[in-house]
């Protein structure tokens, strides 16, 4: 079934569809990994955006429920050079295109993934329509035009959970009573040292399973949560999670993290990062065509050691907007753009990148370890 990608530049590439009709918009990007494509669909830092696999051959190792980083997938569709349907690996439980299918998304193969990378890097990430119903390119092409983007968005509200939850023996537990007394009764709790509060912009759930197997308790809550409502569990700390969108646009979750700063210890990764960096008076801006991939070289400036990272990011927190007190800590060693900051009087720092590693290297898990002895220092006083 022939498709077209249209880019509000004006530009269009051909391809087929995989899945089947439909037609979506959204921002074009690329993501430079070789595996791990199903973590990616299941990332919620994708909604709103279409993401083209660098690597030719995708779908040739299946899917499996045990590689879902979420409940769903967020992306509103996939492009790829080639599919592979025959799938082979001892995991695998169904195809790639049946679990597109399932969740709606469009996959689009034959289109040359290695032109729109090129073009996105020397262009930038840009607004997009891919049709299998629409053939006019014209109309493509105003569609895309005037599509919404993701300047000015808060998509963070739209992925993340509406009701608190706690993570207990790696699945999801919701709760309607959240109390201390409560959370205590629970088995998470019989082997934990601490609790941490999770400010759920669009979590990965390798997050909560790094947390867990350092004997953490976590508690899940909506973005909109209020700072007395967070604080009400008595955590031992704070974590803000990835997400979608424009950081500037997430006011809300902004206003919360202020009025959390300095009561409790607080890390935050991804969107995390860049909502606390705002929350301390820094501003962000829009990269041209974003970092997306497990391959990204960072820098940590306290220990010169460098670490190769997954991302998955599309804005960046201006380094000269930062206040006094806080410094950076890790730098992205491709375009030096700032990927950790840490505040030198408040317990609380961040990283732009992705250290639970789903997918990606390992390098950066000692993050969570960091953290754990910031609660640990934080409440021994």
């Amino acid at each position: 079934m022939k498709a077209l990608i249209a880019l509000e530049d004006g530009r269009i590439f051909e391809g087929r569809s995989f899945t089947g009709p439909g037609e979506v918009s959204g921002e074009i990007v690329f993501n430079t990994s070789m595996t791990g494509y199903q973590e990616i669909l299941t990332d919620p830092s994708y909604k709103g955006q279409m993401v083209t696999m660098t690597y030719p051959l995708i779908g040739n190792y299946g899917v499996n429920p045990e590689d879902e980083e979420s409940l769903g997938i967020h992306l509103g569709a996939f492009i790829v050079r080639e599919y592979e349907a025959d799938y082979s690996n001892w995991r695998a439980t169904g195809d790639l295109a049946s679990y597109l299918k399932k969740h709606g998304i469009l996959g689009i193969e034959q289109v040359d993934t290695r032109a729109i990378t090129r073009h996105i890097r020397l262009s930038g990430a840009m607004k997009a329509v891919i049709s299998t119903i629409d053939l006019d390119e014209r109309s493509l092409v105003k569609k895309a035009k005037e599509s919404l983007g993701l300047v000015g968005l808060d998509l963070a509200s739209k992925v993340g959970c509406k009701r608190p939850y706690c993570w207990e023996e790696g699945k999801i537990l919701e709760l309607d009573d959240i109390s201390p007394e409560r959370l205590s009764r629970l088995k998470s709790w019989e082997s934990s040292r601490f609790r941490i509060a999770i400010i759920d912009c669009g979590l990965k759930f390798n997050q909560l399973r790094l947390f867990s197997k350092r004997a953490c308790q976590c508690v899940v809550f909506p973005a909109s949560t209020m700072p007395e409502q967070i604080l009400s569990i008595d955590p031992h700390g704070i974590f803000i999670s990835n997400g979608p969108g424009d950081p500037a646009a997430v006011t809300g979750v902004i206003e919360i993290v202020k009025a959390l700063l300095g009561k409790r210890p607080i890390f935050g990764i991804c969107l995390g990062h860049q909502i606390l960096s705002l929350a301390l008076g820094a501003k962000t801006y829009k990269l041209k065509f974003g970092h997306r991939g497990g391959n990204q070289p960072v820098k940590d400036l306290s220990t010169g050691r460098i670490e190769i990272t997954a991302q998955n990011h599309g804005f960046a927190v201006d380094e000269a907007t930062l206040p006094a007190g806080v410094e950076v800590t890790h730098i992205n060693l491709n375009d030096n753009t700032v990927e950790g900051i840490r505040h030198r009087d408040i317990p609380a720092f961040s990283v732009q990148y992705h250290p639970e590693n789903a997918p990606g290297p390992h390098d950066s898990e000692y993050l969570f370890d960091r953290f754990v002895d910031l609660m640990e220092e934080f409440h021994s006083k």
